[in-house]
């Protein structure tokens, strides 16, 4: 057997590393032919000295100088490229078979949709590939013809609680009734609003049992995290936006579950390691060793869950509203967010204002029918400048 052939775009974050993590303990079945990142020049020059892929992007000249030096200074041959365009020419240019599409935010949207439209397998870790064009996405990988795994933990665990010809014809839905994603409630969950208003991001970006990037901790500590992971299943898997249900199960023991016509409820369970979705993802249909401890069900003191109090979390209210409105409102929610979290922890904006920033930019900006990427770029456009536009008024 031919080892699978694996682009990472967005190496060097937390899924990237994870990814390489598990493709370094199974050298017979994967290869790396490309990595992608923005900034992290020197921990992408490490992985390509170790693994050599044949193309390597970063995000701009400087960059791709700085990589190119260090490369040429240890004899690996590795092309180097730079800007966006780039990042789809290591999905297209580079002989790989399956994509792990790991860029945070709306910069990931173009290489992941280039990786369904030429029929790759799609490791999808981008929630803004779903997000913002959910349905183009969709409609590329079934004229791509390639094959689509979910890796963020709770898709992932659906996924496998599903019928395994589920996604072929998930119109039919075969006998599902729900789908309940698990949040842990991020580090806030037992907080009122009330306390939050001094928060910083040192302690948003705590979360209490996951270890991840700054910007989806802090989309964890607000619950938009869940609220776009619920836009996600809702093109993912095909039911009906009032069938999937958010469920607070602070232990992260349960992944998410699938409620059954019949009263079954199936759950996947695990330690909260984000090594095993991407194993999965990687092999499937085999399973492979992910380098995850197992999970001794006798040291569990207790698993417990509760529904989501909207008032708390808002940015939750406000994500689900935005998947009811559909076309260009998730991109809009999306971008706005992105920008309210990027003031939040490099400019000090308080925390409580995030979902009043993507709120203001829901209201002011009317949802379009999404039929182009090129309307879904200019909704995301548009919206950042409204959100930075409204950030600049309330500090004044």
């Amino acid at each position: 057997m031919s080892p699978k052939q694996v682009a990472i775009l967005g190496s060097t974050g937390s899924i990237g590393v994870n990814t390489l993590d598990v493709i370094r303990a199974h050298p017979e079945r994967f290869k790396v032919v490309a990595l992608t990142a923005a900034k992290q020049i020197e921990r992408l020059a490490e992985q390509c000295i170790e693994f050599k892929p044949a193309i390597a992007v970063v995000a701009d000249a400087d960059g791709a100088a700085q990589l190119s030096h260090l490369l040429e200074a240890n004899q690996i041959t590795t092309q180097v490229l730079y800007g966006p365009q780039a990042l789809v020419s290591a999905v297209t240019e580079s002989g790989c078979d399956t994509v792990m599409a790991a860029i945070v935010g709306a910069a990931g949207l173009v290489p992941a949709l280039a990786a369904a439209q030429a029929g790759k397998r799609v490791l999808l870790a981008n929630k803004e590939a779903l997000v913002m064009s959910g349905n183009l996405f969709m409609q590329a990988m079934k004229t791509g013809g390639g094959e689509l795994l979910p890796i963020d933990s709770e898709h992932n665990a659906i996924f496998q609680c599903l019928p395994d010809h589920f996604t072929k014809n998930p119109s039919e839905h075969l006998g599902v009734e729900e789908l309940w994603l698990t949040a842990s409630g991020g580090p806030f969950r037992d907080r009122s609003l009330t306390d939050l208003a001094s928060i910083t991001p040192e302690q948003a970006c705590a979360h209490p049992n996951w270890v991840m990037g700054r910007k989806i901790s802090v989309d964890s500590a607000t619950m938009m995290n869940k609220g776009l992971e619920v836009i996600e299943a809702f093109w993912l898997f095909g039911l009906p936006l009032e069938k999937i249900k958010v469920l607070i199960h602070p232990q992260s023991v349960v992944h998410s579950m699938v409620r059954y016509r019949d009263g079954s409820v199936l759950a996947q369970m695990g330690q909260p390691d984000m090594r095993t979705p991407i194993a999965y993802g990687l092999a499937w249909p085999e399973r492979i060793d992910a380098g995850v401890a197992p999970l001794n069900l006798t040291q569990l003191t207790g698993l417990s869950f509760t529904e989501p109090n909207f008032s708390q979390f808002p940015c939750l209210s406000l994500a689900f509203a935005a998947a009811k409105a559909g076309g260009t409102a998730p991109a809009i929610l999306n971008a706005a967010n992105e920008v309210a979290v990027a003031a939040f922890l490099d400019e000090g904006l308080p925390y409580l204002t995030i979902p009043s920033v993507v709120e203001h930019c829901l209201n002011a900006m009317p949802a379009l029918a999404a039929d182009s990427l090129e309307m879904i770029l200019e909704a995301d456009i548009l919206a950042r400048q409204t959100a930075i536009q409204y950030i600049r008024a309330i500090k004044r």
